[in-house]
């Protein structure tokens, strides 16, 4: 797995019960720093003031979605890269196009379990992936 397990991830979501439950996951899978925000607001906040290695993030909140968080990180030179996977209740056809149109790494559709979180994980850190460049 090239995944960076000492990476810090960003787990988005306006339910504390679900922030736990992806943490847990995470923890499961070996990270151990996971930091958490209620809303897009808050984690484009925590984005511009911490470097993070992923972003999971739900869909639906309020006052900022994971879908505007996704297009702001994306629009952001400093933020765009960091990868970015979306978690929802829906899956609708036109949500999934419209979070790959903007950028979206990969998209999860609740429930979930550790082992699908761990292959969305690792697909968006493939193995054969280049280093990343110093800045």
């Amino acid at each position: 797995m090239a995944v960076d397990l000492s990476m810090t991830v960003l787990v988005v979501d306006d339910y504390n019960t679900m922030i736990r439950i992806i943490r847990n996951l995470l923890k499961q899978l070996g990270f151990e720093h996971i930091d958490d925000a209620s809303d897009g607001s808050a984690a484009l906040e925590k984005m511009r003031g911490k470097k993070y290695g992923l972003v999971i993030s739900d869909w639906n909140m309020e006052p900022m979605t994971g879908y505007e968080l996704l297009k702001q990180v994306r629009a952001d030179p400093a933020l765009g890269p960091v990868p970015f996977i979306m978690v929802t209740a829906e899956s609708k056809t036109e949500n999934v196009i419209a979070a790959k149109e903007a950028g979206v790494n990969n998209y999860i559709v609740k429930p979930f379990n550790a082992q699908t979180l761990q292959y969305k994980v690792q697909s968006v850190f493939p193995d054969d992936a280049p280093p990343p460049r110093a800045a």
